[in-house]
């Protein structure tokens, strides 16, 4: 990728794992595939998070396990976010781990 399209996309590019807060970039950069890039990563994210919460109402019902599950799920998802972050601040276009390889799959 051109260093000109990452540095015109990086600006907002780390917004897009924010949840909901990847529409900015979406909107505001819907041109430049670098922000496409990550608001691709972005929306897998919150896919993912979204699922684990609807996944850990089974797992609450466990008391102490469930607990300890929800918090890993969560600590996991939260680990993610701040490696999409620090690779869309630092100009890295690589998929994020486990989840990344599903954003190839978006159009947008």
């Amino acid at each position: 990728m051109d260093q000109k399209v990452i540095d015109e996309g990086k600006g907002l590019a780390w917004l897009s794992y924010l949840g909901v807060l990847l529409v900015v970039p979406l909107l505001v950069n819907k041109d430049n595939e670098y922000s496409k890039f990550h608001v691709k990563q972005g929306i897998v994210l919150l896919i993912c998070s979204i699922g684990w919460q609807i996944v850990s109402m089974i797992f609450n019902m466990i008391p102490v396990i469930g607990t300890i599950i929800y918090a890993v799920g969560i600590l996991f998802l939260f680990i993610l976010m701040v490696i999409g972050i620090i690779n869309a601040l630092s100009g890295k276009t690589e998929p994020l781990p486990v989840m990344g390889k599903y954003a190839e799959k978006i159009n947008i």
